[in-house]
Formats: structure tokens, C-alpha cells, sequence
């Protein structure tokens, strides 16, 4: 096991980022929203800032060969400075939205594992096992291509009730994003971790990475897949309730 080693500025730069995102958010963007849903508008913020630039991040990151490694990568390959330098940036999101939440909502224990899980997985491949990341950031852009749609219906959601135009936009919205969440996260994202599995478990990773290391990121990745499902089929569930109740409305 390796020891943790930080070489460049980039992590403490992505956190002074996204810091000084939220405390944009909370104190000038949202100052006028009441106290619960300035907290959750402020974390919303700072993870579109996070959500669309991760994913160019990662499609750069993964499509840059380098010349020390000019196969095409494997979910065993080392990692490579820009792969880093992606993990950075979603490492220092989530420890800052981890702390909104203990600050804000410390009884919210899902959303707490679900930040302290996906810390673990990404700050290990990161420092300690300097393996894996290609799979790692495939999962990112699968996570994050939909954090744009997700973000602008959960901020319109807040203030359907006292916005019109809002209430507009989280209607129009939700449809499309709930079909564009299922395909990404009940169907891509599923196809794509049964084939690290496959890898994994056939022991295709060698010695590139321990065992300890892949069975608890396959763990996480696997239940954080299945939370998704049921988080996506639960709204499913409500929009068809809605529907059904505005046309007998109609």
C-alpha cells in the first residue's frame, strides 16, 4: 500500500473553489431564500459548478494518451496526471458538500454515507492505489452528465410553490430528466460496473490492484447504482400519481 502523497496545488485550489462557490451561493446568490432552502440552493450551486465541468474534465482526461501508455487504457491501468487532476476536483466537491451536510442536515444519513463512500473510493484510488481510474471516471461522467437537468429541476421544485415559472419548469422538466436519469443510471451505468465486475473478478487487475481495494469500490459502486434505481423509480411512482390526478382535474 502506498503512502499518500500530494504533489501539486490542484487539490487545495479546487477547494478554495468550491468554498468560495458556496459562500457565493449562501450569501449572495440565494441571501433572499428562507434558511432550509438557501442551504439546499447553495449545495445545488456548487454542484453544478462541480457536475458539467467534471464531465469535460473526464472525457479530456480519458481521451489523452500518453506516451508512456499508448494501449488503450484497462479499469486496471495507473493513473494518469490529468485523471489526478479530475479526482482532485470531484474529491474537493464532495468534502465541501459533505461538510454542508453535516452542518445543515447532520440527521440526512444517506446523503452523508453516500459523500463519505464516494470520498473513499475516489481519495484511495487517487493517493493510495494509483490504479483504476479510467473506471472510475467513466462512472464519473455517467454520475454527473445528468447534474445540470438534476440541479435546475431540484431548485425549481423549491419554489414551485410561491413561483409560477417555477412550478413551469419543474413540470416541463420532469419528464425528460427522469427519462434521460433512467437510461443513464438504470441502464448504461448498470452495464458498464457488471463489466468491471467481470474484470475484477476474473483477476484481469493483477497485482495493479489489491483486492481490498476493488471489492469495496465495486461495494460502493454497486449499492450507490441500486440507490439511484430506487431513487429514480420513486419519482416515477409520484409523477404518475400527479398525472393521474391532473386529468381527473381536467
Amino acid at each position: 500500500m502506498g503512502i499518500p502523497s500530494f504533489q501539486t496545488l490542484t487539490l487545495p485550489t479546487f477547494i478554495f473553489f468550491f468554498v468560495s462557490s458556496y459562500l457565493l451561493a449562501y450569501f449572495r446568490i440565494f441571501h433572499n431564500w428562507d434558511p432550509k432552502h438557501r442551504a439546499e440552493a447553495s449545495s445545488c450551486f456548487i454542484s453544478l459548478t462541480h457536475g458539467t465541468p467534471a464531465v469535460f474534465m473526464a472525457i479530456q482526461a480519458l481521451t489523452t494518451h500518453t506516451t508512456k501508455s499508448p494501449s488503450p487504457p484497462t479499469f486496471s491501468s495507473p493513473n494518469t496526471l490529468l485523471h489526478n487532476t479530475v479526482l482532485e476536483f470531484s474529491i474537493s466537491y464532495f468534502s465541501i458538500d459533505l461538510l454542508h451536510y453535516l452542518i445543515f442536515f447532520p440527521n440526512d444519513t444517506l446523503f452523508i454515507l453516500h459523500h463519505l463512500a464516494t470520498l473513499y473510493v475516489f481519495f484511495t484510488c487517487r493517493f493510495i492505489v494509483h490504479h483504476g481510474s479510467f473506471a472510475l471516471l467513466v462512472l464519473l461522467i455517467l454520475a454527473e452528465i445528468t447534474s445540470f437537468c438534476q440541479n435546475v429541476w431540484t431548485l425549481a421544485g423549491y419554489r414551485k410553490a410561491d413561483l409560477p415559472v417555477a412550478g413551469k419548469v419543474f413540470d416541463l422538466m420532469s419528464l425528460p430528466f427522469f427519462a434521460f436519469y433512467t437510461i443513464v443510471r438504470g441502464i448504461i451505468g448498470p452495464l458498464f460496473v457488471y463489466k468491471m465486475g467481470v474484470f475484477y473478478i476474473n483477476q484481469m487487475a493483477g497485482d495493479s490492484i489489491p483486492a481490498w481495494a476493488w471489492v469495496s469500490w465495486m461495494i460502493v459502486i454497486v449499492t450507490a447504482i441500486l440507490i439511484s434505481i430506487v431513487w429514480v423509480f420513486d419519482h416515477w411512482i409520484d409523477w404518475f400519481k400527479r398525472r393521474k390526478a391532473m386529468n381527473k382535474l381536467a
